[in-house]
């Protein structure tokens, strides 16, 4: 039985600790991998988890599972696909950060696998797609760790709120049924989208801004009836480079329900100028921002529940 093993790695300019860190806490991987969406923990017993990652693939969404063994002294991370699909019979890898110096990490990842009966033609794909993979996504795992350690002024989260006195369910389908949201909130001009698979979707929407623009965006969606819908934007607008965010539904024992709307968003420094004008500094990009997407968070939530507390 042939077991490949290979490695491929990059230099990082940021802390060893920090880049391990950002790599062990699966909530970051959105704005680390440039193709991950959302990451949910399944099990977690100390160092051992299990995972399930979505992520996009060729245009589409898909997900998978994984196990996760962490190792904070030796600032390693292994992992295995419980479920490898063809022509990969076995699929594990480690993420090791290695100290150089203070502000520099040598960022190692290794790769063991082997193919479906032994195949040398399965093993050659693998082989390919492995460093294919490898070789594309370390320069983006590259820049979202360096960003995220130099860049936490242009990074801000959020959340907006209200109480309901109706079913999560019909405040779940309200922001679920994206398709029906051109007829029913008004600040959304046209809207389009795609489910080709349960609970994964793709919206893509021109949003009215209050100075009568409009801006088109693009999010993948995770819908977990009937309590939480996260989502990535694919497409952004000219002020960010990352947009995540969910939407989530909870019930009180008294039956009310708490519907919130929550955003994380890191500002593109070199574009602040160019959309807010001369005088425009981070500090006033963080004030439009929260404005804008709040204002549009908080329309979306009245109308939810306005919608839920009418189906009583």
């Amino acid at each position: 039985m042939t077991v490949r093993e290979v490695e491929h790695s990059i230099t990082v300019h940021a802390p060893a600790a920090e880049v391990y860190r950002l790599l062990a806490e699966v909530e970051n991987w959105p704005r680390l991998f440039p193709p991950s969406v959302y990451v949910e923990y399944l099990e977690r017993a100390g160092h051992d988890e299990r995972i399930r990652i979505w992520a996009t693939a060729n245009g589409e969404a898909k997900n998978w599972t994984s196990r996760r063994a962490l190792d904070p002294e030796r600032l390693r991370i292994t992992f295995h696909q419980e479920v490898s699909a063809p022509p990969v019979a076995e699929m594990s890898g480690t993420w090791i950060a290695e100290p150089r110096g203070e502000q520099e990490t040598h960022l190692r990842l290794l790769h063991t696998y082997r193919a479906v009966d032994d195949d040398p033609e399965g093993l050659a794909w693998i082989d390919q797609a492995v460093d294919h993979n490898s070789r594309e996504e370390l320069p983006g795992v590259k820049n979202g760790l360096e960003q995220a350690t130099r860049t936490a002024g242009l990074t801000l989260s959020f959340a907006d709120t209200v109480q309901v006195a109706g079913a999560a369910k019909d405040l779940y389908d309200f922001v679920n049924e994206g398709d029906r949201w051109r007829e029913r909130l008004p600040h959304v001009a046209s809207v389009r989208l795609t489910e080709d698979t349960p609970g994964l979707q793709v919206l893509r929407m021109d949003t009215k801004a209050v100075d009568g623009s409009t801006h088109t965006t693009e999010s993948v969606r995770v819908c977990f009836p009937h309590h939480r819908i996260a989502y990535k934007q694919t497409t952004l607008p000219a002020l960010m480079t990352l947009h995540t965010g969910y939407w989530e539904f909870r019930t009180a024992d008294d039956g009310t329900v708490t519907a919130s709307s929550q955003h994380t968003v890191v500002l593109d420094a070199d574009n602040i100028t160019t959309v807010l004008g001369p005088d425009a500094d981070v500090a006033r990009a963080r004030a439009f921002i929260r404005e804008a997407l709040g204002a549009n968070s908080r329309a979306t939530l009245q109308h939810a529940k306005r919608y839920a507390e009418e189906r009583r």
